[in-house]
């Protein structure tokens, strides 16, 4: 087993080291005129990772939901050998696409599994995916010659992934970073036209939801998951950049923490004005679906009696929404549909 994995590994000998916040790719000379042609090899900095492709990669292996719907959006479906780590259903218009590609797990992989799948690339959204207690680290795929990429948005400037849960920001997320992911992985595999296409159409989205929206005066909380001690989004990170996007509030923007574990009583004490849910289809957590997440809601005595509660002002996104990754475009509309409709916004 681990011999199959190696064989196409050694093929990039220990190069890809993709490394990126956006940064465009670097040309370098190959000592051949067609592959210096071809645009390979590059390199790009990724998460303090230099990775170097000798050739756009032909057996990916995406380790996170978020990563896996950009290199379907980009029309990498062929490429895919395999996913992992989904909490909902994929991103709609891709489903014909995902089809085809092998699922490995709903939650992480194990390392060995990855390596059937003999991978050339592999791709994923967090660092902690691809760290001590993930799949694997990105030394160990070093090892085997297997290029590793980790999205910008979780090593982007003042995330600290050291801070214990799901880390802290000290600067706001902004979709110039999400962008950059999608610039990177389609310079990867020699698509940068098309990796334009899509920044410019997830642009125009963005505008549109957001075009003569007034919601300054509205308060918003998101709530991902758990309900004995449920995570709430703090002020910087996907759920940040919507807030931002709709010109609300997260009644949390005191709060650096990606996704602080709260209490309900502080929240009474908060009373948002509507709450985003996570209508989430895993199960690992309690109260992963929006239904569930209501009727927790409406029946305990610390939230019944919320105003976001009683006027039954609730906003669903998927859990991928609430993630750094191209469908935060996608809770930016939905947000912004529902504040419409709840008659919030001026």
């Amino acid at each position: 087993m681990l011999r199959s994995a190696l064989a196409p590994a050694a093929l990039l000998l220990s190069s890809l080291a993709l490394t990126s916040c956006g940064t465009p790719p670097q040309e370098e000379s190959s000592g051949t005129e067609s592959a210096s042609a071809a645009g390979y090899p590059r390199t790009l900095d990724n998460c303090g990772h230099e990775v170097v492709l000798d050739a756009p990669p032909e057996r990916v292996v995406s380790l996170n939901q978020g990563s896996t719907e950009i290199l379907l959006s980009l029309g990498l479906a062929d490429r895919l050998a395999g996913t992992a780590t989904w909490t909902d259903p994929v991103m709609e218009g891709l489903e014909e696409a995902n089809a085809s590609v092998p699922r490995l797990a709903d939650d992480n992989p194990s390392f060995e599994r990855v390596l059937e799948a003999e991978p050339d690339f592999v791709t994923a959204s967090f660092v902690s995916t691809l760290g001590p207690g993930g799949v694997a680290t990105r030394e160990q795929f070093a090892e085997l010659g297997v290029p590793t990429y980790v999205s910008p948005s979780d090593c982007a400037a003042g995330k600290d992934n050291e801070s214990g849960g799901d880390g802290s920001r000290s600067e706001p997320l902004t979709l110039d970073t999400v962008y950059g992911e999608v610039r990177d992985l389609a310079a990867a595999f020699g698509e940068q036209e098309r990796g334009e296409e899509l920044v410019a159409e997830l642009e125009g989205r963005v505008a549109a939801a957001t075009e003569g929206l007034d919601a300054s005066d509205v308060s918003l909380m998101y709530w991902f998951a758990n309900s004995e001690s449920p995570y709430l989004a703090g002020c910087c990170g996907a759920p940040g950049a919507i807030t931002d996007a709709v010109g609300a509030r997260n009644v949390f923007d005191d709060t650096h923490d990606e996704w602080p574990q709260i209490n309900w009583e502080t929240v009474a004490d908060r009373d948002p004005d509507a709450i985003v849910l996570g209508d989430l289809t895993r199960e690992s957590q309690t109260a992963e679906t929006a239904e569930a997440k209501i009727a927790f809601l409406e029946s305990h005595p610390a939230t019944r009696n919320l105003t976001a509660v009683r006027e039954e002002r609730y906003i669903l996104l998927s859990g991928q929404s609430m993630n750094p990754t191209i469908r935060t475009v996608e809770g930016i509309e939905r947000v912004a549909e529902g504040l419409r409709d709840l008659g919030l916004t001026r």
